[in-house]
């Protein structure tokens, strides 16, 4: 009986122990594809394949609260730092950010966006940092319909497609997969 307790300890013990999956806030730094957003963790042992190249899109619909960062579209940013960080070039990482519901707000510019949420845009530098960086970002056209968005309200560089399923079917023609979160 002893025996068994002791091996369940043991066992209960290796479980609780922090690994290096187990980074902290303290172990995430800023990537130098995207320096100014994205944090990312350096992670042992995994490797990349030699030449990769990455076309992938994320579907975000959820705002961010007025004087702050949409961290769902901060992960494009994440996205493009942690693999340029582990060897992929810049110019190989593809990211498509197709943006609906509150989050259209966080694609237009300080005019718009003070008149409907108040304050300036927090996401205007991430968006542009993004966009310097190639990635696409692009709005539903059936939830700008809807929420009154025109083109000239965007920010530059920001996309109007018919609507967002449109953009991730031509998307996916085109080779890039789609986030499942």
């Amino acid at each position: 009986m002893l025996k068994m307790f002791a091996a369940a300890a043991f066992s209960a013990a290796l479980f609780l122990m922090p690994t290096t999956a187990d980074a902290g806030r303290e172990d995430f730094h800023h990537g130098t594809a995207i320096p100014e957003y994205g944090l990312i963790a350096d992670v042992e042992g995994v490797s990349l394949p030699d030449g990769l190249v990455l076309k992938h899109s994320f579907d975000r619909t959820k705002g961010a609260e007025p004087g702050e960062l949409n961290s769902d579209i901060v992960t494009g940013a994440r996205f493009i730092n942690m693999h340029h960080a582990n060897g992929v070039a810049v110019e190989n990482i593809h990211v498509a950010i197709v943006v609906h519901g509150t989050a259209i707000y966080d694609v237009t510019t300080h005019e718009f966006y003070n008149a409907h949420k108040g304050g300036d845009n927090a996401n205007a530098g991430l968006i542009k940092a993004l966009v310097d960086a190639g990635a696409r970002v692009i709005v539903c056209g059936q939830s700008a319909a809807s929420r009154d968005v025109t083109k000239a309200d965007l920010l530059p560089g920001v996309e109007m497609a018919l609507s967002a399923t449109t953009a991730h079917a031509l998307l996916q023609m085109d080779g890039y997969t789609l986030n499942p979160f």
